[in-house]
């Protein structure tokens, strides 16, 4: 039965690996039985995967770096949410090694994964965080006793200021904030665009 399963669910997860960039990848599930049954059965399940060309495969936990690590967990997580009927998934530093078109491709799959349920994603790159339908801004405080951490809700045009400091690195610079407004509306755009087709505007 779980091998009849791993079929499909290998398709499912290599499709969402090709849409978040691995555009080389291979996934497989592999089974070794083991010699006593336990809670889980008697089939030893591993992740295998090639996210290059000429790569064997091999473990996930042996060939993924952290910024991969990621963009896989996303993957399988956004898969796995539908069965598991998660109503809430949490990612913390979804951007580890990632830029660029890989990060839009990471943003593009959480808004997916939030048109039926709630995602929270902690993230440095104004790439993925543009995307959310709610920001809020996390700062730490500390003296010699103690460290605190707090979370503030941003309105609209503190969203849009907070993503121009993250895109130009200063808050005086008023190009970023300018550029920042044109990008927040492309992006949401395309977010809009990603809902009703199933796939983003061009950039």
């Amino acid at each position: 039965m779980r091998k009849e399963a791993a079929i499909p669910l290998t398709k499912l997860i290599k499709e969402a690996l090709l849409d978040l960039n691995f555009l080389d990848v291979v996934f497989e599930i592999a089974f070794e039985q083991s010699e006593h049954y336990s809670a889980l059965g008697k089939d030893n399940v591993c992740f295998m995967i090639s996210t290059n060309p000429g790569q064997a495969v091999r473990p996930l936990h042996e060939i993924a770096s952290g910024g991969e690590l990621s963009r896989i967990m996303l993957a399988i997580k956004s898969i796995l949410a539908d069965e598991e009927n998660i109503e809430t998934l949490i990612f913390d530093e979804i951007d580890t090694g990632i830029s660029g078109r890989t990060a839009q491709k990471v943003s593009e799959r959480l808004a997916y994964i939030a048109k039926k349920r709630q995602v929270i994603a902690i993230t440095h790159l104004p790439q993925i965080a543009a995307m959310a339908d709610s920001h809020y801004l996390i700062e730490k405080t500390s003296d010699a006793n103690s460290t605190i951490s707090n979370i503030y809700p941003l309105s609209e045009e503190e969203s849009v200021k907070e993503l121009a400091r993250m895109l130009g690195g200063c808050e005086k610079l008023q190009k970023p904030f300018y550029k920042m407004q044109e990008k927040c509306v492309l992006w949401q755009n395309s977010k809009i665009c990603l809902f009703e087709t199933g796939r983003c505007l061009p950039y």
